[in-house]
């Protein structure tokens, strides 16, 4: 098991639940902290007085460096490799089903399963720099985790587009105009301003007519349980390939 050097933070003031995850690695997600993640938004949909939920990462930074190269190359097996990417299919399922609509404040770049975690925001606000990439592919693995929340906020061909060229960056611009991104921001102070105002604003709505519009937003991704387990073994097993190995390799070497 990976040391478990990030961390995961809840507050909740005026029916406003905060998470927010910090790693010192651009904010990666190792396992443990898929894990944690998905419990802390668990657990926050099932508390009443909560209304309306942000979900943010910490610092100026990246908002999400995506899987931890780290835990990649301790796989040693396909389950511990389905495993793995359970953690992330977790996550996203976790807010799928969380009953308050989340808020998802991107400060910064965001790559792989930091996508899909902006992608599985109910509204996703960002900073003018948060450009994003999904770069499993050139991994050998392929965005199949994240793929179904991705494409359901961007729809089949910007998603191609995203999944296909997967060593580029495209920026918030291009996130705000595929419907991504709701809306960018060239400062951070305005990003937490706008983010801070709509979380008030939706805090004091009907918790009920939220809850049934959650579940419209949501509506035809009952089957994603048994699909990102699909997604997860996928992955597992090919995260395991010589190719993977080693480009990660060449990767460390190279940084």
């Amino acid at each position: 098991m990976m040391p478990r050097t990030g961390e995961i933070q809840t507050a909740i003031t005026n029916h406003i639940g905060t998470i927010e995850f910090y790693h010192p690695k651009g904010n990666s997600l190792p396992g443990p902290m898929l894990r944690d993640l998905a419990e802390s938004i668990t657990e926050m949909g099932e508390k009443s007085y909560v209304h309306v939920i942000i979900l943010q990462s910490r610092g100026d930074g990246a908002f999400c460096a995506g899987a931890s190269f780290d835990e990649l190359m301790a796989i040693e097996s396909y389950e511990e490799g389905k495993y793995f990417f359970m953690g992330f299919a977790s996550v996203l399922n976790a807010m799928r089903q969380c009953p308050n609509l989340i808020i998802v404040r991107v400060q910064g770049k965001t790559v792989g399963g930091g996508v899909g975690i902006a992608s599985a925001g109910d509204y996703t606000l960002a900073h003018t720099s948060a450009a994003v990439k999904l770069s499993e592919l050139a991994l050998g693995i392929g965005p199949f985790v994240v793929g179904p929340a991705v494409e359901r906020k961007l729809g089949t061909s910007a998603f191609s587009a995203l999944a296909v060229d997967a060593g580029s960056w495209n920026d918030a611009e291009w996130a705000r105009e595929n419907g991504l991104f709701a809306n960018i921001f060239k400062t951070r102070e305005q990003l937490d301003k706008e983010v801070n105002a709509l979380a008030r604003q939706l805090s004091g709505y009907s918790p009920d007519a939220m809850r049934e519009l959650k579940k419209m937003l949501w509506k035809g991704t009952d089957d994603w349980d048994q699909l990102l387990e699909e997604r997860a073994a996928i992955s597992g097993r090919l995260v395991l390939s010589d190719f993977t190995r080693d480009f990660i390799r060449d990767f460390r070497n190279s940084s």
